[in-house]
């Protein structure tokens, strides 16, 4: 009511939110197409690097092997929009999204990778010690059996991002807390002292490329950490599945987002409402500010059996009196 003439009304129109951003539905055979492209990829620069067909083929068959443990288990516990993309020279990694995390569900799915793997290359080393003179393509038990355990050993490894960092962080560290993102920046400067003291090159040239890519990732990660605090001044609740998310606070937290995140000053804000050729780009934003849920759901006698499969795994070059040749096969001299 108008102060100055009690017989005036003011009405204040409604605003009408128009529907959030969504994506068209995945094309499985998109999915597919593109992991088949990057697997293409991969080998055809791996070639040009590695110069022999039977190693590129025996590494790329470990890497498929281990990402299909984690893909099968992601799929098992019902992670949406799961698929697995080759980097070339680098690996490998399987991508998924679930909003309620478990810790169980999450070891599982960690050690889904290297174990299968690693239980591969002992067979295959026992199948040398029964019969030395037994190959495949050429390459001796021991070599393939040795590659397979080597190299999913390496990624239970506690530096993030390796499956085994990922473990630590996970179940053992709350990966929302500083104690979390001081383990993140000690792997980063673990990689970097590795990199630049231990391996050779060409190794130590693709090992700094994670440093570089989780420094990035952490810088992003305080952006976002930036925009969740303007968002909560704003009282505005993100307790949602993106499916779920309001219309109303989609384009709300689209609007803190376009003021604040340098990546969108050229984005008009709304009203009025209309997508931008960002739009995807700025849903993917709003998917990461989403609050996501960790089921804590492992107590200390869990842990503590995990963290014994753990150590097991990691000494068995030691009780397969293979210890030595381990140090030598990541470039430590003993």
């Amino acid at each position: 009511m108008d102060v100055t003439n009690p017989h005036v009304t003011v009405e204040t129109a409604e605003i009408m939110y128009p529907p959030k951003f969504t994506r068209p539905p995945a094309d499985k055979s998109q999915v597919w197409l593109r992991s088949a492209s990057s697997l293409a990829l991969y080998l055809i620069i791996g070639f040009y690097f590695f110069k022999s067909l039977e190693w590129l083929l025996l590494i790329t068959t470990i890497v498929v092997i281990h990402e299909l443990g984690h893909f099968f288990a992601m799929k098992y516990f019902r992670y949406n929009d799961t698929g697995i993309f080759f980097v070339p020279l680098l690996g490998a990694y399987v991508s998924g999204t679930k909003r309620e995390v478990s810790q169980r569900e999450s070891a599982v799915i960690l050690l889904a990778g290297p174990l299968p793997g690693m239980l591969i290359g002992i067979g295959c080393y026992f199948i040398y010690q029964y019969d030395p003179g037994l190959s495949i393509a050429f390459m001796s038990f021991e070599k393939i059996g040795l590659a397979f355990l080597f190299l999913n050993l390496i990624n239970l490894l506690p530096i993030f991002p390796l499956d085994g960092g990922q473990l630590l962080n996970r179940v053992y560290l709350d990966e929302d807390n500083w104690v979390s993102k001081a383990f993140q920046w000690l792997s980063i400067a673990a990689m970097v002292w590795l990199a630049v003291f231990v391996f050779t090159p060409p190794v130590s040239y693709l090992l700094l490329f994670f440093p570089v890519m989780m420094t990035l990732r952490m810088l992003g990660d305080r952006k976002i950490s930036s925009l969740e605090k303007e968002i909560q001044a704003a009282n505005i609740d993100l307790n949602y599945s993106y499916s779920d998310l309001p219309d109303e606070t989609y384009w709300k937290v689209r609007n803190i987002i376009i003021e604040h995140h340098p990546a969108f000053k050229d984005v008009t804000p709304a009203p009025p409402f209309s997508y931008h050729v960002k739009e995807e780009k700025i849903m993917h934003l709003i998917e990461s500010l989403l609050d996501r849920h960790l089921i804590q759901d492992m107590n200390i006698g869990g842990k503590l059996f995990l963290l014994l499969i753990w150590i097991a795994a990691l000494s068995c070059p030691w009780w397969l009196s293979i210890g030595t040749e381990y140090l030598k096969y990541l470039g430590i001299p003993t």
